[in-house]
């Protein structure tokens, strides 16, 4: 059975996965950020995440690098902490790029829904899985093909969405009750700043997944960091500009709770029936389709790594003739799917289902990132001679920051998501049970070198 992935990918291949993964959270669900920290507010709350993630990116280039495998954060907390330490890393990936698609699967049925509005948002998402599960299985440089014109484009369209909205922006509206975090738990209304965390990671989330390309990266050690570095610095300054030019436009309390914030923020601008808004809503799905695309990408790679080690079945291990695991793609998009269709029979917290997904993915996320920035350390220091073509910038300083403001986060996200982070901690539970009852199957998986430090 062939389990090697093959080397196909460039820089401008790697960038493309980088951003296009994440960049639809620039196109929604950070808005909701607004409902509960006020526009104000959650500006606070971008910044700290914003330096959060550049901190972070700077130093997990340096793991990705000298350690270019298809598991990622799994890799390299395994070749840190061991086993266990492999699957809390792993579980928690897995969680994050499994429930972040049908949060990106919803908001694209409600943008094809503003075009068709007799069109059900979640037979357009289920749609969306079925498309871009088999775009993935086709190959992945078909696919990354695809993911570097989506992205391009989506890009593209979030400048000039800044600037159709330009002539209308407004300090006065962007101020307005800007502090309108009300209280959360008894506390004041700046505790929104924190209650806002889960949405300001939105705008970042899952672009660390281009690690998960890099045994299909030719040259990663030059080619990641430049992917990566370029990257994020694209996603800071799209990020910013959008929130600010939309929370301008008019009453931003009217964006603040709907999957679709951005043609909104244009329709207050120019009106319901201008051509620059009918053109942001097909050009916008692209935005929506880089990430879901991408993440698709990410999830796949992940469930092959584990079980390629002997954490998960070995059958999704399994590579077509396309050389892509299609087992994986397709076990991800049962969960995803099962999840659209989920909504209204299962209530976590009073959210709306994308809300309560991107919460349950930013959750798999922070404790992915907690423990990269440990692993960082921990190598650092039990394998000193590790060839490093890219060593984090600032060290330790750096990388310290991303550790002390990702636990920041996870404490904030425990305090305002108690009944989310108890799912958590089921789902890793499971994970943990599965990993206790198979430690035959790890033994006799196939020998990995760069997951042992031999």
């Amino acid at each position: 059975m062939t389990t090697q992935l093959k080397p196909t990918l460039g820089t401008v291949h790697l960038w493309a996965i980088a951003v296009g993964l994440v960049i639809s959270g620039e196109y929604f669900g950070w808005s909701y950020g607004w409902g509960v920290a006020g526009t104000l507010g959650f500006l606070v709350t971008t910044l700290l995440v914003a330096t959060m993630y550049t901190c972070f990116i700077f130093s997990f280039t340096e793991l990705t690098t000298a350690i270019p495998h298809a598991g990622g954060p799994f890799a390299y907390s395994r070749r840190a902490f061991g086993e266990t330490g492999g699957l809390i890393a792993g579980m928690a990936t897995l969680i994050e790029f499994v429930f972040a698609p049908p949060a990106i699967a919803l908001a694209i049925g409600a943008y094809l829904n503003v075009q068709f509005p007799d069109l059900n948002p979640k037979v357009a998402a289920f749609g969306a899985y079925i498309v871009f599960m088999a775009l993935n299985i086709l190959g992945v440089k078909l696919a990354a093909m695809f993911e570097l014109v989506v992205t391009v484009l989506a890009v593209l369209e979030l400048l000039v969405f800044m600037g159709v909205v330009a002539p209308g922006f407004s300090v006065s509206n962007f101020v307005l009750n800007g502090w309108a975090g009300g209280e959360h738990f008894g506390l004041p209304a700046f505790s929104g700043i924190f209650a806002a965390i889960p949405f300001a990671i939105w705008f970042f989330l899952a672009i660390e997944g281009a690690a998960m390309a890099a045994e299909e990266a030719k040259d990663p050690k030059r080619t990641i960091p430049k992917a990566y570095i370029s990257g994020i610095l694209t996603l800071v300054v799209l990020a910013i500009g959008v929130m600010v030019m939309a929370g301008g436009a008019g009453d931003w309390s009217k964006l603040s709770n709907i999957n679709d914030p951005l043609p909104q923020a244009m329709k207050m601008v120019v009106g319901e029936h201008s051509g620059w808004m009918h053109m942001l809503v097909w050009i916008g799905l692209f935005g929506l389709v880089a990430s879901f695309h991408g993440i698709i990408l990410g999830y796949s790679r992940q469930f092959f790594a584990l079980a390629r080690a002997g954490y998960l079945p070995s059958g999704l291990a399994k590579l077509s003739r396309f050389q892509t695991p299609h087992r994986a793609i397709l076990l991800g998009g049962v969960i995803g799917i099962a999840a659209i269709f989920s909504d209204g029979l299962i209530n976590l917290q009073g959210m709306s289902l994308t809300a309560a997904m991107i919460t349950m993915a930013v959750f798999g996320a922070i404790v992915m990132y907690i423990m990269s920035m440990l692993s960082l350390f921990r190598l650092r220091k039990i394998a000193p001679e590790m060839a490093r073509s890219f060593r984090a910038p600032g060290y330790p300083l750096v990388p310290a920051i991303a550790l002390v403001l990702a636990v920041v986060c996870l404490l904030a996200m425990l305090w305002f998501n108690l009944v989310i982070a108890g799912v958590f901690v089921l789902f890793m539970a499971v994970g943990y049970l599965y990993f206790a009852a198979t430690k035959v199957q790890r033994t006799s998986a196939p020998k990995d070198l760069m997951l042992e430090g031999e």
